[in-house]
């Protein structure tokens, strides 16, 4: 037998593997340019409405070069990857690139650079060894970090505002919020903790009425993550963060268990925390009451969500247009109202863009989980797709005033070189856990 018929096949084989993985690497390609191109005319028009110069279309330059050498990257470090999920993070990061160009342009650079650095941190997940095994091998390493980072935070923390809480730590002109970081930690550590011990929460429980419970052995992480959201709701003021923890805690630990007993005692624990909370703390009490009925202080204590409903409201189906209307009169909009002000210039029309846009990337997420060999990565993707998810609907809630204001970011769209950081590197998480998947089939 020759060499060349032994090559023959597995030169086939290899062609045959390029052959389904071009449409994907195409429909990859033709989401960014859509998107490019929305970002584009975006910009455009913005300059147009606001009269301003032409040099403000560097941030779009900017964008399509990350979009490109990203694109790139991605093709030959993970060939099998889902299409769809970096071009949504480019799309929704890029609109709001132009949302705080339109804002707050002094940001506009700020903004800029931390996409070329969660795009770093993204493709540099991806140069990783692709099984994950050092996130979850040293599960209590990272998790310990995580936890003394945000301890130092808690005796070192700034504001940039200069007042406020202090939850940032400062590195020159750049500030960054640690309990980001713990976002990916916490979801990597339940996903491992779970992995290992999910045929005993599943099998090792005990009948409480008409509830069958894990038992008293396993129910002490719970307890301990509860203190963990106590500690950052005390120490912090951060009630966004606090529940944002807990509310992924508890849905990791119930996918992990099977148990819906538990959901119901998570929610109990975390209302008992909040109405101590609201005895406790005058901020908490305050986004309470602003929450249940804001009008009688709409001009001191409620006025931010205020005009938020009435920027949503002024809106309409298809908004005042780009450049128009006034969001600015909303404090802070650029991180905690963003949202608002989509709804403002593009009306529910953008707001159902964007939430469309969060909600396919959960949903991506999701069947990656679902396709998912290994415990570890199934619970890694649930994790991953429900913090997105869960941060999504805290902001939008509280925009809307469906739920008290969280103060947490828009994933992607507001803000935060953080929560931006952050979301880049959970998107490259779940590329990997895809490539993976399709690779194994």
């Amino acid at each position: 037998m020759s060499a060349q018929s032994i090559t023959e096949p597995v030169a086939r084989d290899l062609d045959d593997d390029l052959e389904q993985e071009r449409p994907q690497a195409a429909v990859e390609r033709w989401l960014l340019a859509l998107a490019g191109v929305f970002i584009l005319l975006n910009q455009v028009t913005l300059i147009v409405a606001r009269d301003r110069g032409w040099t403000t279309l560097w941030p779009v330059g900017v964008w399509a070069v990350c979009a490109a050498f990203g694109h790139s990257a991605l093709e030959r470090r993970l060939p099998r990857r889902d299409p769809l999920l970096f071009p949504l993070a480019m799309f929704l990061t890029g609109w709001g690139l132009n949302l705080i160009s339109r804002l707050v342009p002094g940001y506009t650079d700020r903004q800029t650079l931390w996409l070329v650095i969660g795009l770093a941190a993204m493709l540099a997940l991806t140069a990783a060894p692709g099984d994950l095994r050092w996130l979850r091998r040293y599960r209590y390493t990272w998790l310990i970090g995580g936890l003394a980072l945000l301890g130092v935070t808690i005796v070192l923390g700034q504001n940039p505002s200069g007042e406020g809480p202090r939850l940032w730590l400062g590195f020159g002109s750049l500030y960054y919020q640690p309990s980001e970081l713990l976002k990916i930690l916490l979801v990597a550590f339940l996903a491992s903790y779970f992995a290992d011990h999910a045929p005993y929460l599943r099998h090792d429980s005990r009948r409480v009425l008409r509830w069958s419970l894990p038992a008293p052995a396993f129910l002490g992480p719970v307890l301990l993550m509860w203190g963990v959201c106590v500690v950052v709701l005390v120490w912090q003021r951060d009630l966004g963060t606090a529940t944002l923890f807990f509310v992924v805690f508890m849905i990791m630990l119930y996918l992990a268990s099977g148990q819906g007993a538990l959901l119901i005692g998570g929610a109990a624990l975390l209302g008992a925390a909040m109405l101590a909370a609201m005895q406790l703390f005058d901020v908490v009490a305050l986004r309470v009451r602003v929450w249940l009925n804001p009008w009688p202080t709409a001009d001191s204590d409620a006025y931010q969500i205020v005009q938020s409903l009435l920027a949503v409201a002024s809106g309409g189906l298809f908004g005042q247009g780009i450049g128009q209307g006034q969001p600015t009169i909303i404090p802070v909009v650029h991180s905690d109202f963003a949202f608002a002000a989509i709804g403002e210039e593009w009306g529910m029309v953008g707001m159902l863009a964007v939430t469309a846009a969060l909600a396919l990337m959960v949903v991506r997420g999701m069947r990656i989980a679902v396709e998912a060999r290994q415990p570890f990565d199934r619970l890694l993707a649930a994790g991953l797709s429900v913090m997105i998810a869960v941060q999504a609907l805290l902001i939008m809630g509280g925009v809307l005033k469906l739920v008290p204001l969280t103060g947490i970011t828009l994933p992607f769209v507001s803000y935060g070189g953080s929560s931006l950081l952050t979301m880049f590197v959970m998107t490259g998480l779940l590329l990997v856990l895809s490539n993976r998947e399709r690779e194994a089939l």
